[in-house]
């Protein structure tokens, strides 16, 4: 009975020696071929990421080389933006400045004529030569001051303005002391004084002009411009 007992215990214990080794080389096995699986997953997925980079590579380059055209020509376009502006505003600096000169220069001539002529006045030595120049002096002054007012600062224009009042005032009072019916503060003295009071007046004129005009930089540069 024991030689029985031990007999079938040692097939039993055969029979799953046999079953582990079994089951040992199978999971060998399938590792062995999970392993190449793998392996040969890699590879295909490699091999495919290599020709994608492949065929992707001119596609990034010319969208790269897209931007840095783009960039540049936006540079370009900024640059020439900028000189577009500096030009417009040179130009119109110019032609302030130029208006600004034609106005101070109209009036000084204005103002000296209507001095020439109240003292003609006086000596009564008004002929048709005298009013003439008057005249002329007086309608240069008009053309410079309506093309000044089109370019002219708000301060410069206050300064304008109160300088073309002044001048008609005085032409008014000087015309009606020709004609022999002065009006108040309309004599000779009077109207001599006011015409005096002309030089400080014109002097502020010029002062916010070449304020304007940013005149008080010693290098002979226009700060406004430099600006840009």
């Amino acid at each position: 009975m024991l030689e029985t007992s031990n007999r079938s215990d040692a097939d039993w214990l055969g029979m799953g020696g046999r079953g582990s080794l079994a089951r040992g080389g199978a999971a060998l096995l399938f590792r062995a071929i999970g392993g190449a699986v793998s392996s040969a997953l890699l590879a295909l997925m490699a091999a495919v990421f290599g020709v994608t980079g492949t065929l992707l590579a001119p596609v990034l380059s010319q969208h790269s080389q897209a931007k840095a055209l783009a960039a540049d020509f936006e540079r370009q376009q900024r640059a020439a933006q900028r000189h577009w502006q500096r030009e417009q505003f040179q130009a119109e600096f110019e032609k302030r400045r130029a208006g600004y000169i034609a106005a101070n220069a109209a009036m000084s001539r204005y103002r000296v004529q209507l001095m020439i002529y109240l003292w003609r006045v006086r000596r009564e030595e008004v002929d048709d030569a005298a009013k003439q120049e008057l005249e002329a002096a007086r309608h240069a002054h008009h053309a410079a001051f309506s093309e000044a007012q089109m370019i002219a600062s708000d301060t410069v224009l206050e300064h304008l303005d109160q300088q073309a009042i002044a001048l008609g005032t005085a032409y008014g009072r000087t015309k009606d002391l020709e004609e022999g019916h002065p009006g108040p503060e309309g004599s000779f003295e009077e109207i001599e004084a006011y015409l005096g009071q002309f030089w400080q007046r014109s002097r502020d004129m010029r002062r916010a002009m070449r304020d304007d005009l940013g005149a008080r930089d010693t290098h002979g540069h226009s700060p406004q411009i430099d600006s840009l």
